[in-house]
């Protein structure tokens, strides 16, 4: 009996915390604390892109999308989404020239920059989980300046997080999305599709389908320096 508990505790170890009748192999242990080391180590580089900006192109690029950027959110009809509606987030900046852009990509590490006809340059990130990782805790870190710019930015934020927590999968949450949406760039310029009216109407000849099952976000596929509004390389 000696020369197997002996010859058993080779093999394995007591678990500290543990009945004394379960043993952790030492292979199983290893993979266990490996699995711990990778997850902080993950957890930790997840905001490495962030501290590895450097200062002053940071704040410089907060105070440029101070004066030319956007925070924007649409709606659009999809007939496979279970509200039959899709809550956009999109964060642009327009400019004549791409280099500008160019940099706010590279540090943001998402995104695209696209050319319209008329030859303006724009910076788009209309992805939910770049919006998510990027660019909100991007200017969380760099803020923004100008009091409507800040107040965009934190309605902005507030329809994010209903749009992450699935808040828009509800009609509660998605006509709560819709009046909060009614506060972001408010003035003579703004121009939208859609609004609160039409969500409720829509309501009244389309019941939510129970059926339907909600999408995960997904990350971006395509990371093209420029891409011509109409479709050309």
């Amino acid at each position: 009996m000696a020369k197997c508990w002996k010859l058993r505790s080779k093999k394995c170890t007591r678990l500290k915390n543990g009945s004394e009748n379960h043993f952790l192999y030492p292979a199983i242990r290893d993979a266990g604390q490996s699995a711990g080391k990778t997850l902080k180590k993950n957890t930790m580089s997840n905001q490495d892109w962030l501290n590895k900006i450097p200062l002053d192109w940071g704040h410089y690029l907060a105070g440029f999308t101070d004066g030319e950027g956007s925070f924007n959110v649409s709606l659009r009809k999809r007939e496979d989404h279970l509200m039959k509606w899709q809550v956009v987030l999109t964060f642009n900046v327009s400019q004549k020239e791409s280099y500008i852009l160019s940099q706010l990509k590279k540090y943001l590490g998402c995104g695209r920059i696209q050319q319209r006809m008329d030859g303006l340059h724009m910076y788009v990130c209309s992805n939910p989980l770049s919006i998510q990782e990027r660019v909100i805790p991007f200017f969380r870190k760099f803020n923004l300046r100008s009091q409507q710019k800040k107040n965009n930015f934190s309605i902005f934020c507030q329809i994010a997080n209903k749009v992450f927590n699935k808040e828009h999968l509800t009609h509660q949450g998605l006509e709560e999305i819709i009046r909060i949406r009614e506060r972001l760039n408010e003035g003579r310029g703004r121009k939208r599709k859609y609004e609160l009216g039409d969500f409720q109407q829509s309501q009244k000849e389309y019941p939510q389908r129970l059926y339907a099952k909600p999408r995960k976000f997904r990350k971006e596929f395509s990371a093209d320096d420029i891409v011509r509004s109409h479709g050309q390389p």
